[in-house]
């Protein structure tokens, strides 16, 4: 997970920035539950936890143990404990759980992130109880990437999401660990706030965004400009996001 080097400010940008609130996730709780029909005693693997929005989701949403895994301790500082949820260093090259100990593992914008996804399919597979399903959050080139807030106001944006694993890469890295695709279908979460508000936090955002870090200051205002112009139209159209849920079994 190397893309975005999680340090100290980076974490705080995305602890303000980028956590959703649970009300903004509602269509994401339906989708999950769909797939991974939450019970008592369950154990979800949330690899690349991030400061742990889902994890606490997860453990609110379904009563359910969760282990979050995440390498940047800056990160993890910000994650809930709780006896619900244990969070632990590691990477999704080295989980750091017993073989067969989950029933399930959640990644959340992760993949973009693994120096090898073939590896990393490999180790959710030794963890992994047969059965458990894989559920990946993420956006992928090969598919419909208009939904994406961030590349409809920063269309240079999609230059390097195009360098991220596609689904069918995907597939192909985690059919050779022994998985299965189960599904594949676009999910809507609902940021909080008003496209002014987006506007306003572009900053302490771009800190905390990998795609937004990359981009160039005249790429950057540019984006910053049509959420300006946008802003003094009037434009009251609430907020949305579009990844994929990509499920294997």
């Amino acid at each position: 997970m190397t893309l975005n080097p999680y340090d100290i400010s980076v974490a705080k940008a995305f602890k303000e920035s980028r956590e959703i609130p649970l009300e903004g996730l509602a269509e994401w709780r339906d989708a999950v539950r769909r797939h991974l029909d939450p019970g008592p005693g369950m154990k979800l693997l949330d690899l690349g936890a991030g400061t742990g929005a889902f994890a606490s989701a997860f453990s609110d949403w379904f009563g359910i143990e969760v282990v979050a895994v995440e390498p940047s301790a800056a990160m993890r500082s910000h994650i809930r404990q709780s006896e619900a949820i244990e969070v632990l260093e590691g990477s999704a090259l080295d989980i750091p759980l017993p073989d067969v100990s989950a029933d399930a593992a959640w990644l959340s914008l992760v993949i973009h992130h693994l120096p090898d996804l073939a590896a990393a399919a490999q180790e959710i597979r030794r963890v992994l109880r047969p059965g458990g399903p894989v559920l990946i959050r993420q956006g992928f080139p090969d598919r419909a990437l208009d939904g994406i807030e961030i590349i409809r106001w920063f269309p240079e944006t999609a230059k390097l999401v195009s360098t991220y694993p596609s689904l069918v890469e995907t597939c192909a890295a985690f059919e050779r660990a022994g998985f299965r695709r189960e599904a594949v279908e676009p999910v809507r979460d609902v940021p909080p706030g008003t496209l002014a508000d987006f506007l306003r936090e572009t900053d302490t955002l771009r800190r905390a965004d990998t795609t937004l870090r990359m981009l160039t200051e005249d790429e950057f205002e540019r984006g910053r400009e049509r959420l300006r112009r946008a802003v003094e139209a009037g434009n009251s159209e609430p907020r949305a996001n579009v990844l994929d849920l990509l499920v294997f079994r």
